[in-house]
């Protein structure tokens, strides 16, 4: 396995094992912040550093497995435009009402 610096970060060319580290670090530190407050993803960007298209691949991962959901549609505090507030702590998930949708009494 190659290894490459370039810029003072250590880069294989292997099986990407760096790489994946970096992620894995990256997730973490979006999970995390996501955690701690409902944010936007650009507000998470700007307090994490991380590229907002990494942590939209991230936001679609986990709302695939159900880590993550919408608390609430409101003005992002950044850009000042409507924006999805996303938490991954499942104690600020909305409740779902989906049994009481047709009105049919069955809970």
């Amino acid at each position: 396995m190659r290894n490459n610096i370039h810029n003072g970060v250590k880069k294989s060319f292997g099986k990407g094992r760096t790489k994946d580290r970096q992620i894995q670090a990256q997730m973490k530190k979006v999970f995390a912040a996501l955690y701690r407050q409902p944010k936007t993803m650009l507000m998470v960007a700007d307090e994490t550093g991380i590229l907002r298209a990494n942590i939209c691949r991230y936001v679609a991962r986990w709302r695939k497995s159900k880590c993550i959901d919408v608390v609430k549609v409101s003005k992002c505090e950044i850009t000042r435009h409507p924006a999805n507030y996303y938490t991954t702590n499942p104690q600020l998930f909305p409740k779902c009402n989906q049994s009481n949708l047709f009105g049919d009494g069955r809970n």
